[in-house]
């Protein structure tokens, strides 16, 4: 159908700045985004086993990236510009529980990234990748924020972990923009691309207050701590019984209790339904995994549990999780 005359300058004007927006966003982030053709050495010399995107965090070299993209026996690569500058890289520190990993390039003079923050996002709001799909350098995609608060499973059948507060966007991703930016319409960094889950349905970590700690870890110490209990659980809504004394809300049902873990000897049990730990309230899984910090590894900590209609206190000593 035709467009009428009165209408057309009115939809020009609109498709103009949506275009200027996506051309500001790529012309400024451009030059901070590589492309990482990531290499294994072997007794034959350096050979290339994968490829992916990374943003550049820093003007002396650091680079961010997905985990996944440099994971394995990998040791560096290459990292090449927009500007045609092509410099080695290596790996700082990976945290596959968060799929992020931090770089360093043989470099003084790049062109940093802003980044923004995630928890300021809308859904419908624009944002724009750019990375370098099927290893087409510099590769720019627009859409708009699908949804927020996605969660993406990471880490190991041991320890099994979440990626809380994931991106969904449809801007098209595709092998190659993983550790590539998620921009918003002002330029700055609010992901990191990481998957794929389907037509139209890409998935970027979070820049937020957790995921800025995890990356400053990184940089500094090559690697981001957690302390673990060793249990797998559900959400559970709370007996109304007890609800007097902890609130309305949920509990977390222990279905299995691995061995050999804090849990096990602090004498957790399946069935139990945990109310707290140190003091804090915790109605779901993905809440304990944010009570695991770094600060309680060795930390003797009081876990409140409902036992066979009885409210029992143990003690528990978190450990370091380890990937």
């Amino acid at each position: 159908m035709a467009v009428p005359e009165a209408f057309a300058p009115a939809e020009e004007e609109a498709l103009d700045a949506y275009s200027r927006t996506v051309v500001s966003v790529a012309e400024r982030l451009a030059p901070s985004v590589a492309n990482l053709r990531v290499t294994r050495r072997t007794r034959s010399g350096r050979v290339p086993v994968g490829g992916g995107s990374a943003v550049v965090l820093t003007p002396d070299g650091f680079l961010l990236t997905s985990a996944h993209v440099v994971a394995g026996p990998t040791t560096g690569g290459r990292a090449s510009f927009v500007d045609g500058r092509e410099l080695g890289f290596s790996v700082v520190g990976t945290d596959p529980l968060s799929d992020l990993a931090v770089l360093r390039a043989e470099a003084g003079d790049l062109s940093p990234a802003v980044l923004g923050d995630a928890e300021r996002l809308r859904v419908g709001q624009l944002v724009v990748a750019i990375g370098n799909p099927n290893g087409f350098a510099g590769s720019v995609t627009a859409g708009v924020v699908s949804a927020l608060g996605r969660s993406l499973p990471a880490g190991s059948r041991r320890s099994p972990r979440i990626i809380d507060n994931v991106i969904q966007t449809d801007a098209a991703l595709n092998p190659g923009n993983s550790g590539g930016a998620l921009a918003s319409g002002d330029g700055e960094v609010v992901g990191i691309n990481t998957a794929v889950a389907g037509v139209g349905l890409g998935l970027a970590v979070p820049i937020n207050d957790a995921t800025r700690k995890i990356i400053g870890a990184l940089m500094t110490d090559g690697r981001y701590r957690r302390s673990f209990l060793g249990i797998a659980g559900g959400q559970r809504p709370l007996p109304p019984a007890i609800r007097g004394r902890f609130g309305d809300g949920d509990a977390i049902e222990v279905a299995e209790v691995q061995p050999g873990t804090p849990a096990e000897r602090a004498g957790l049990r399946a069935e139990d339904l945990i109310l707290s730990v140190n003091g804090e309230r915790v109605g779901s899984v993905l809440e304990l995994q944010r009570l695991m910090v770094a600060e309680l590894i060795g930390v003797h900590v009081p876990v409140h549990v409902l036992r066979r209609g009885d409210v029992v206190q143990l003690e528990l000593v978190p450990e370091e999780l380890t990937p």
